[in-house]
């Protein structure tokens, strides 16, 4: 019995996933050391001391395998049963940080636990998410063609993405976006993510484009529309149509006109504003910003206008890398800590000075073989949840890399979006770690009908 018990507990875990997981935690402490190496201090035992970086991601790191195998080892029945429980704990979870919370970079989002650490209910949070949107959308039943169930599913995932816009994270709640793609997957009708993508497209058109100038060109393109289908609508008298691109037009010369000048003037911060507008070539006016007016007023001081700095030295220094890289702690925008946040959001900088492109390439081939494998997993699950579920990973890992590679070379807007099992940090580390660990678990029983 004793010998066959060992087989069992490793009986149909994907080790190709949990040898993928093990190589990127490995990149990760490896680019984290890159960052803080200093040959004048540095001595063998730092690894282990705990008052480094990549030490205490060392700690986080052995932590988490702990973790992940005692969630290899438990039921698979847990998680649904559970699921909604523990949607409602992370709810609340992140509730008490206004509370108990504790300010860092204008975020109060964290929980101090002592010694230093500090736990992010937010990032924890898309674990419980994700349970608890595969749990309902696996329910007996389900029709997720009306419009009850989809509007119940989007509620699901927009709530802690608006407890988190209330801490101060428009980062991480942009993060929970991703749970469209599994909706879709789901059978959410495509116009919504059409519409989602056309809003996008018209907010950047708005931010390039002079307003009166915008405003003509969306009033041309309406009256082609109609021009094109005059026969629909005049002839076959189908004023349905006519009044559907009126309607269109006038929506978006109002989002045009009015919405995105409230949202950037009124509800951004002056320094996320200008992240957005620097991502497209512009500067924003501080003047116009309603909370630094009002730091004005309360300081007698005038806002400091943020600048695109630390985008502008990772691209130097992703770009100074050139097709091989520097070499091993060799990077020197690296080692002289020009890119502030370097080992947390900008931690792909270390990689691409020290690598090159081909470096680069390599590891962004490791992320993109892992998303592969996780989605070749959802395919292969009886189970409805276990396939949501893992479609649930796949997109939030998916959105992670994106946007924060994007971010380090200029495409994107600074966000604070860590790159997963790389970046620098305890919470993202065991949300990573948990979410692949009950993806390989539920993966493990796959022949099993999880409701």
């Amino acid at each position: 019995m004793s010998r066959s018990y060992p087989k069992s507990v490793s009986k149909g875990v994907d080790w190709l996933t949990v040898v993928l997981y093990l190589v990127l935690v490995c990149t990760g402490i490896l680019c984290i050391f890159m960052v803080e190496y200093n040959p004048a201090t540095f001595t063998p035992s730092s690894f282990f001391e705990g008052t480094t970086n990549y030490s205490k991601q060392i700690l986080f790191a052995g932590i988490c395998l702990v973790i992940g195998t005692f969630i290899i080892l438990s039921d698979s029945k847990l998680y649904p049963a559970f699921a909604n429980l523990i949607y409602v704990f992370g709810i609340i979870l992140m509730l008490s940080v206004f509370v108990i919370g504790k300010d860092i970079n204008g975020s109060k989002s964290w929980i101090p636990l002592g010694g230093g650490f500090n736990l992010q209910p937010a990032e924890l949070c898309k674990i419980s998410t994700a349970l608890a949107l595969a749990k309902y959308l696996s329910k007996l039943n389900m029709d997720f063609t009306r419009l009850q169930s989809q509007v119940t599913a989007g509620a699901i995932a927009l709530l802690p993405a608006a407890i988190s816009v209330l801490q101060h994270e428009a980062g991480l709640a942009l993060v929970y976006l991703s749970f469209f793609i599994v909706m879709y997957r789901e059978g959410l009708p495509g116009i919504i993510l059409v519409v989602g993508f056309s809003f996008g497209a018209l907010v950047v058109a708005t931010l390039l484009v002079e307003k009166n100038t915008l405003a003509i060109i969306l009033t041309v393109i309406a009256g082609l529309l109609v021009f094109i289908l005059r026969y629909q609508i005049f002839v076959r008298k189908r004023w349905n149509i006519f009044i559907m691109i009126v309607s269109i037009w006038f929506v978006c010369v109002g989002i045009q006109r009015f919405a995105v000048p409230y949202i950037f003037n009124d509800v951004f911060e002056c320094y996320q504003s200008q992240r957005i507008y620097s991502a497209v070539g512009k500067d924003y006016d501080c003047s116009q910003n309603k909370h630094s007016l009002e730091t004005e007023e309360a300081t007698g001081k005038t806002a400091s206008k943020p600048d695109d700095y630390n985008v502008r030295q990772s691209k130097i220094a992703i770009g100074s890398g050139g097709f091989l890289g520097k070499g091993f702690l060799k990077g020197t925008q690296t080692r002289g800590k020009y890119v502030p946040e370097q080992h947390t959001d900008f931690i792909f900088t270390s990689l691409g000075e020290a690598f090159g492109f081909v470096g680069s390439f390599i590891f962004l081939a490791i992320y993109f073989l892992l998303l592969l494998r996780i989605v070749f997993i959802a395919e292969r699950q009886r189970s409805a949840f276990s396939r949501i579920y893992a479609y649930s990973v796949a997109s939030i890992l998916f959105f992670h890399i994106v946007v924060n590679v994007c971010m380090t070379v200029g495409l994107f807007p600074v966000i604070g979006i860590p790159l997963p099992l790389v970046s620098y940090g305890g919470s993202s580390m065991l949300t990573f770690t948990i979410l692949i660990f009950i993806l390989v678990r539920l993966d493990a029983d796959r022949q099993m009908v999880l409701r």
